[in-house]
């Protein structure tokens, strides 16, 4: 076959317009398992400060007729603070750059701010559960920025300096706890050595908090390890449903003696952390809820902030538990 002399084809033609999708494919994940998991509370200060207490352990008690008894000694409460942190997200856009014809939007300026606002969540919801951060108190000389605990920084065996408060149930291998320091909620790291989740270590930490008043009925993992639970052996039956020819071969909800777990995998949480959690003794605080606000004009430019300022609420440590030092792989 051949072209015939003189026949007008496209790449002769001028003024052919571009072929240029108005949709924006994005396969970013904007899941915030932990924030959607916890609570909502509003903060009025700086540092967030609560109470934790509990109930004495259950004895026996039977007293004589006739008993002049002796008074129970009275514990007093533990009162425990985080600090709030300021998150933020900025963004400029040129005059000139939302006056012009744009394929898959048509305002830049509101585009970016979207995209912004879920990224702010994502950055939260990293240093909920994806860190180990300590409490950290800003200065008035703004060389610190005030951080609040991560989620791990509330994992301890005991609240320290206390002597009263059960501790969280813990599965380490190594790393060090940090907890309760009697002024603020720290992390550290240690020197693990690292090893596979395995079942008994699950079961172990949910029967702890069960035992010591929670309910942890979510358990939060990285992507790794939610596999590793579908592999567990409470999971060896798996039923080839032949009406729709899918074979089931993971763990939605963990079955354990101690109730149902819905088992949660969140990508922004660390791989080496597994957490069984009561949703209700988790709440984040709000100093200022997610807002945004223009910033000043200094050019031809529109420029603005997203921001909050929240931190970690972990309104009992001892309902909760937490398999640590894990493999990624």
């Amino acid at each position: 076959m051949a072209l015939p002399t003189d026949t007008y084809e496209t790449f002769d033609a001028k003024g052919l317009r571009e072929d240029l999708s108005d949709i924006i494919y994005a396969i970013d994940s904007t899941e915030t398992p932990f924030m959607m998991m916890a609570g909502r509370e509003t903060a009025s200060g700086i540092k967030h400060e609560w109470q934790v207490d509990q109930l004495s352990a259950a004895a026996a008690n039977a007293q004589i007729e006739g008993d002049d008894p002796s008074i129970n000694a009275a514990v007093p409460t533990v009162r425990v603070s985080n600090h709030c942190q300021i998150s933020s997200k900025t963004v400029a856009v040129t005059g000139t750059l939302e006056a012009v014809d744009k394929a898959g939007r048509e305002s830049e300026l509101s585009y970016q701010l979207a995209k912004r606002s879920k990224e702010l969540k994502r950055d939260i919801e990293h240093t909920c559960v994806g860190v180990n951060n300590s409490a950290v108190a800003r200065t008035n000389d703004g060389a610190a920025a005030g951080e609040a605990a991560s989620v791990s920084a509330f994992f301890d065996t005991a609240l320290a300096g206390s002597g009263t408060l059960l501790g969280t149930h813990q599965s380490r291998s190594g790393s060090t706890e940090g907890g309760w320091s009697g002024s603020l909620f720290a992390a550290t790291a240690g020197t693990p050595a690292l090893r596979a989740l395995l079942e008994s270590d699950l079961k172990s930490v949910i029967q702890g908090a069960w035992t010591n008043g929670g309910n942890p009925s979510v358990v939060m993992t990285g992507p790794f390890n939610k596999t590793v639970i579908s592999s567990f052996t409470g999971n060896s039956t798996r039923f080839d449903k032949g009406e729709d020819k899918r074979l089931t071969a993971s763990i939605d909800v963990y079955v354990s003696d101690f109730g149902e777990h819905t088992v949660v995998a969140n990508r922004f949480q660390a791989t080496n952390q597994v957490f069984a959690f009561t949703p209700e003794l988790w709440s984040l605080a709000y100093l200022r809820d997610f807002r945004q606000h223009a910033l000043s004009k200094t050019g031809d430019s529109e420029k603005r902030q997203l921001l909050c300022e929240w931190t970690i609420v972990g309104r009992n440590q001892s309902g909760n538990g937490v398999v640590d030092d894990l493999t990624a792989s």
